[in-house]
């Protein structure tokens, strides 16, 4: 079981380097970094935290498949894996349909697209030379000059049925988004299907104060809307630290191999000490 940390996307980009040392610091063991629309890139941000750590592996969740041709997908991750041995993972996703769309990338099938990356990334990461025609990537005999000795795990970060089946065929690990619960784990393993070492890593909100900040409660409703709930259905880690630790042990025991915190507001690290002392 691991537990993760991610920095959000509210943050200053510049406070991911005392941040990255810091948990670099503590039991943690993963952190993950994110790539929304406007925000940040994950490439960019996980390069940022490996190089100021030594021990973290870090996470990139999620890389927009639209957004990211295959190839030079591949090329980043590659350099990333040669240079931090075995401390990387790759998130690799749909992209929010209306972000795509807004910046004119919205592919014409999302999961043919997903999966078409996923497979020629992990091939191109093991060494292999590449000729795809699908149906939205086309690779023509490419292969990597540099592939790492031990390619960085593959995941899928996604939620629907179809998604969750196609994480289990394709991909190393399937992400689950902030807000589902302990109790809708098993069926969506059922929904994945994937080998006894698939990953199923679950990003849950973090808040170890008596009430949600006021601050956060616009960006639950947004997540609630998301993933097509009410608000007050958005399960997290909140209220005293042994009630937050209490739902990142349940989330451990009904099927996630890896749990990464969210802290909420503008000093994530207090969440995140007071949750390890109740762990």
């Amino acid at each position: 079981m691991r537990l993760g940390v991610m920095f959000d996307r509210d943050l200053p980009p510049e406070q991911l380097i005392p941040f990255a040392r810091a948990l670099d610091e503590t039991s943690v063991d993963d952190l993950w970094v994110v790539e929304d629309l406007g925000w940040t890139g994950g490439v960019s941000s996980a390069a940022t935290a490996l190089a100021v750590t030594s021990r973290l592996r870090v996470g990139i969740g999620i890389t927009p498949a639209p957004l990211r041709n295959p190839m030079l997908l591949a090329m980043e991750l590659a350099n990333l894996a040669r240079v931090h041995p075995g401390r990387l993972a790759a998130g690799i996703g749909h992209g929010v349909g209306d972000w795509m769309r807004q910046v004119g990338a919205a592919p014409s099938s999302p999961l043919a697209l997903l999966e078409e990356t996923i497979t020629s990334v992990r091939a191109l990461l093991r060494g292999e030379t590449v000729t795809l025609h699908g149906r939205s990537v086309h690779l023509d005999g490419v292969s990597l000059v540099h592939p790492p000795a031990a390619p960085p795990p593959v995941l899928a970060g996604v939620k629907g049925p179809r998604s969750l089946a196609l994480s289990g065929r394709v991909a190393q690990g399937t992400i689950i988004p902030e807000g589902v619960g302990p109790a809708q784990l098993p069926g969506i393993l059922d929904q994945i299907g994937g080998s006894a070492d698939h990953e199923l890593v679950v990003f849950s909100f973090l808040s170890t104060e008596a009430e949600v900040p006021e601050s956060a409660r616009s960006m639950l409703a947004g997540q609630a809307g998301f993933l097509g709930v009410a608000p007050e259905e958005v399960a997290m880690a909140s209220g005293s630290p042994e009630a937050a630790a209490e739902h990142v042990k349940e989330l451990w025991a009904a099927g996630a191999a890896t749990v990464a915190v969210r802290p909420l507001g503008p000093d994530p690290l207090r969440h995140v000490t007071a949750l390890l002392s109740a762990l």
